[in-house]
């Protein structure tokens, strides 16, 4: 991590919050001052709940937690909050409710948030500023298409109160190391800073777990599973006929391009070229043939899709690849500000599938996310130099590789887009017999998703599974408007760690409708909000779901705090 990249919330001295900002257009920025001079001064921080992971779960715990009284310590071991919206470079995946209901309140004022800082920080045409719900790339995937840095700059201010007050501090750069466990409790967690080496003790009553891969779990032997589960085991529909730890989805290293027309921006042929461009990915069923093509399987028939591509963004007779999570339309802005539209290429073509980053070494997950990086530049001079045009030609050579837009030097994302995580086992698991419109009506003959009785959000989103390690093509089948089960959120056994995001009690192929961006803010905010009232109460996060009454008093609370807990009839 280099200085000059940006954004500091806090180093920790003498127990107060010190940060500094800098204001340019309207962003809060400062370089990273990860602990002050006096090290022994950082070596331990006790607070009320130490927050592992600083994605979109991590920060909106720490929002509900630190709104609900108590003081939160965050780290994020790279230097941008945010996740899989920021750092991952992911814009927000969502159902078609989205503008109306059908996530937290609070998400909602993110999402708003979002639109009003284009409005007031960019030259936006009339029509853009007046449309109501303005998406600034005007992507296909979501209504809300915008760069990273928006996203990080947004969750800064709704944080900065927190931190302004100390009852925030957000450590960036640190990864927890080990941890400090007796019985059933976790007792501290080590900390170290990725570029110093510098550790500290963070001690709590409280652990949450929001990292991209659930790494606090095997820490603190908090028992978990990954991959998939056995037919037997769970009877989903959609099950493997026997268990296969290591089949986890694919990742992604995402990354941003512009086009400057008539230019030659052509980069130097990757050093891996020739075995990614012929690769031909080994899948059940079959690949529709090699990955860095404009076809590919339909992830829901799986028959061979036509795409097409054009850095314009024209209307094509096929799909237009280059407009599915285009971050910025030039259309929205005045005339002048970009000369083009930028993109983020998370596209079936660069899904990475020859490694796991479960359970393997540092050495071996920084193997796979480097060889990921050389299946996107091949990709990306593929697209430059062997693309089919529309106009018959090939290549486009004014594609450029966007880094600044993803606050790196190479283009890439700064962490890979994790689908699958460890996952807890919980106090219940949902499966899809639970959500699965088809295993839902022939389990049991409803047509409307489980109802349960401890639940703390909802969410809707397909069941959608990339093809994996194990050699499973795409499994993406339609699911119902769910709710979030309190249970799916309690590990078994031990009392004082909590999952914030796609480490929660779910299957290998329940994950694929629960991981997606308003869920895991609602898992997160849910978990926030949770240990503030068993603090209340002076009781473990179980027994608020065990105890009926202090369920339900609970589910009273987030729902006056803007939680949603039932589908509105219209929707479900």
């Amino acid at each position: 991590m280099k200085r000059r990249q940006f954004l500091t919330y806090a180093a920790l001295a003498g127990g107060s919050s010190l940060w500094s900002l800098s204001n340019a257009g309207g962003m809060n920025f400062s370089n990273k001052t990860y602990f002050p001079a006096n090290e022994e001064a950082t070596k331990e921080q006790r607070t009320d709940i130490v927050i592992i992971g600083g994605g979109f779960g991590g920060c909106a715990a720490a929002l509900a937690a630190c709104r609900n009284g108590l003081n939160v310590v965050m780290t994020e071991e790279t230097d941008w909050i945010g996740g899989q919206v920021s750092q991952q470079g992911v814009p927000p995946d969502e159902h078609p409710w989205i503008e109306t209901h059908g996530a937290p309140a609070s998400y909602r004022t993110f999402r708003n948030k979002v639109r009003e800082y284009y409005r007031r920080n960019y030259p936006l045409t009339d029509e853009a500023r007046a449309r109501q719900f303005l998406n600034p790339g005007d992507g296909l995937v979501s209504h809300l298409c915008h760069e990273p840095i928006v996203s990080v700059a947004v969750l800064t201010e709704m944080l900065l109160p927190y931190l302004s007050a100390g009852k925030l501090k957000i450590l960036l750069g640190y990864k927890a190391r080990q941890a400090e466990v007796k019985g059933d409790s976790v007792r501290a967690v080590e900390v170290y800073c990725k570029e110093t080496g510098h550790s500290m003790t963070l001690s709590a009553p409280y652990f949450v777990d929001a990292t991209e891969c659930g790494d606090l779990l095997p820490l603190t032997k908090t028992e978990y599973v990954t991959g998939a589960e056995a037919k037997s085991e769970t009877n989903e529909l959609h099950a493997a006929a026997e268990a296969m730890p290591t089949n986890n989805q694919a990742f992604t290293v995402c990354f941003a391009m512009d086009y400057v027309p008539g230019a030659n921006l052509t980069i130097d042929k990757p050093a891996d070229y020739a075995f990614w461009r012929d690769y031909i990915p080994s899948l059940k069923p079959a690949w529709s043939g090699r990955l860095i093509d404009l076809s590919y399987p339909d992830p829901i028939t799986l028959k061979t899709r036509q795409a097409g591509f054009h850095p314009e963004g024209n209307e094509l007779s096929v799909f237009n690849l280059w407009n599915y999570r285009k971050i910025i339309s030039r259309k929205n802005f005045t005339p002048g500000l970009y000369s083009g539209d930028i993109t983020i290429v998370n596209w079936p073509q660069n899904d990475y599938l020859l490694g796991n980053l479960l359970d393997v070494s540092d050495m071996e997950f920084e193997k796979h996310v480097a060889q990921a990086k050389q299946l996107n530049l091949s990709l990306f001079y593929w697209l430059q130099t062997e693309a089919p045009r529309p106009d018959g030609g090939t290549g486009w050579p004014g594609l450029r590789l966007r880094g600044d837009v993803l606050g790196t030097d190479d283009g890439m994302a700064k962490y890979p887009y994790i689908r699958e995580a460890r996952r807890i086992k919980a106090m219940f698991t949902v499966t899809e017999e639970h959500v699965g419109k088809e295993n839902r009506k022939l389990a049991t003959g409803e047509t409307k998703a489980a109802e349960f009785y401890d639940s703390i959000g909802i969410g809707y989103y397909r069941i959608d599974l990339h093809p994996s390690f194990g050699g499973d093509n795409y499994i993406d089948v339609d699911s119902l408007p769910f709710q979030i089960p309190l249970g799916a959120l309690i590990p078994q056994r031990v009392d004082n760690v909590l999952p914030a995001c796609k480490n929660i009690g779910t299957t290998h192929i329940t994950n694929g409708c629960y991981r997606l961006h308003p869920v895991e803010w609602s898992i997160g905010e849910a978990v926030g909000m949770l240990l503030a009232y068993a603090k209340e109460k002076k009781v473990l996060p179980r027994a608020v779901r065990e105890d009926r009454t202090l369920l339900s008093e609970f589910q009273q609370r987030i729902q006056a705090q803007g939680a949603e807990i039932r589908w509105k009839d219209s929707s479900a």
